[in-house]
This record gives C-alpha cells, sequence and structure tokens, in this order.
C-alpha cells in the first residue's frame, strides 16, 4: 500500500528485534530508513536486505555527538527527516534494593538520556521541514507497577512523561511534530529472551494461550508504521499499549 511513501525515517536499535522489524516494514510501506545501532554487523545485514532506500550507521543513543552525526548525516544522505523512532534500550533486572547506583546511571542515561537527546535534534531537523513524527518506545512498566525492573521502569516513565511535553510543545510552537510512546508487555525479542538463559520460544506456541503476555515484535511495527503514517495524523501525545489487557488486569 506504500503508506509511508517517501518518507525518510531514523530507527535506532534496528539490528535485532523491535527495530529490525520496524525498519523492515517501513521500507516495504516506501520509506527511506536510516538503521543505527551498536551491533555493526547485523546493522548492516538489515540494510543490506533493505537495500538502497536503507542506510546503517552506527550509533551509541548515549552519545550527543553520534545524535549530531546521525541526522547530520541522514539529512546528506536523504534530504529531510520525517519519522523518529527511539526504539533502542537496555532492559536490566532489580528491585530498589539490588540496583547499585552505577546500573541506575547505566539505565538512565541509555533509555533517558538517549531518548532525550534523539527527540531534541529530531525536531531541530523536522520543523525545518514542515513537520514529522517521533515515536518513543516506552513499557507498561512506566504505567504499572513491575518490583523487579525498577531502573527500567523509572527510565521508561520518563519517556513516557517526556513524550507528553513534547507533544504539548511541538503543537503550541506550530511545528506539527507529534510525538506520541507505545507501551508494551512483554516482546519475544533477544533482549527479554535473554532474561530466561537465551531460549528462544516460537510465537506461535505463545500465540494458544489467550493470556500470552509476549507479543511478536512485528505486533510492534505495525503500530510503529501507523504513526508513521499521516493516517495518524491527529493523535498526538498518546499513551499506547500493545498489551493484550494486561495493565489493566494487573501486572
Amino acid at each position: 500500500m506504500q503508506r509511508v511513501e517517501g518518507k525518510v525515517c531514523i530507527i535506532t536499535g534496528a539490528a535485532s528485534g523491535i527495530g529490525r522489524e520496524d525498519a523492515l516494514l517501513l521500507a516495504r510501506e516506501g520509506a527511506k530508513v536510516v538503521l543505527t545501532d551498536l551491533n555493526e554487523s547485523a546493522g548492516r545485514e538489515v540494510a543490506a536486505q533493505i537495500g538502497n532506500n536503507a542506510l546503517f550507521i552506527r550509533h551509541d543513543i548515549a552519545s550527543e555527538s553520534d545524535w549530531q552525526h546521525v541526522i547530520k548525516t541522514t539529512l546528506e544522505h536523504f534530504g529531510r527527516l520525517d519519522v523518529l523512532v527511539n526504539n533502542a534500550a537496555i532492559l536490566a533486572l532489580g528491585s530498589i534494593e539490588d540496583t547499585t547506583l552505577e546500573l541506575w546511571q547505566k539505565v538512565q542515561k541509555i533509555n533517558g538520556d538517549g531518548y532525550f537527546l534523539g527527540c531534541k535534534y529530531a525536531i531541530q531537523a523536522m520543523k525545518e521541514t514542515g513537520g514529522g513524527s517521533i515515536i518513543n518506545m516506552s513499557s507498561v512498566a512506566a504505567l504499572g507497577a513491575m518490583p523487579m525492573f525498577c531502573a527500567y521502569s523509572a527510565s521508561k516513565g520518563a519517556v513516557a512523561a517526556m513524550t507528553r511535553s513534547i507533544a504539548l510543545h511541538c503543537k503550541q510552537q506550530g511545528y506539527r511534530i507529534r510525538c506520541n510512546s507505545v507501551h508494551p508487555d512483554g516482546v519475544n525479542t533477544p533482549m527479554t529472551q535473554a532474561l530466561t538463559g537465551g531460549v528462544a520460544v516460537n510465537q506461535q506456541d505463545l500465540d494458544q494461550d489467550p493470556m500470552n503476555r509476549m507479543c511478536a515484535p512485528a505486533d510492534i511495527a505495525n503500530v510503529v508504521l501507523f504513526l508513521a503514517t499521516d493516517e495518524s495524523r491527529f493523535v498526538n501525545g498518546a499513551e499506547i499499549r500493545v498489551d493484550n489487557a494486561q495493565l489493566i488486569s494487573g501486572l
């Protein structure tokens, strides 16, 4: 259907998991995609699979200079920026009692500072060309209580609050830049599989259970695609849960 024909999209953490599915789907729907990740080999493989409409850039999202380089290279290569998908993140297990200050700061730096920098520099680029869509990957951990993910929950809560602030700021400034957050529960990716010993689980087996809390990366990518399209032009500052009603049934 070419729902994002001609749009230029940056997707962080695009070498695997949700980011990979985002990049592949947006490209299939007509977008030019800039894939960023620390995993160069896997990231370049995904970009090669897409072809000429893809560019891979090695990227530490917690680095301001890296963000400046990513935005500058995107504009030089494709001429504009229409969509930013802030997807890269780390997941750390630990309650308030188990979490060290070092781990806390590491998680906030990547998941919090990284998204702040992405939004800040994307807005500078988007407002010059008439607007765009920023999609921030948060979590149901930002909305409900997950005691064993203290630092991660806090970082994703910050992402959700920042998203609302950005949405209203851009609206009031007349930038036509929308900013929304997506809140999955479990997603069947290498990041979550690492918490269970790195064992891959067949998604079809998971989907046999109507109580399943673990969706496929493609389920998130479909939401990202909608938020990237002009179909969602009036969706701004929203918190979109992708959790099979888990939050309202009690985490």
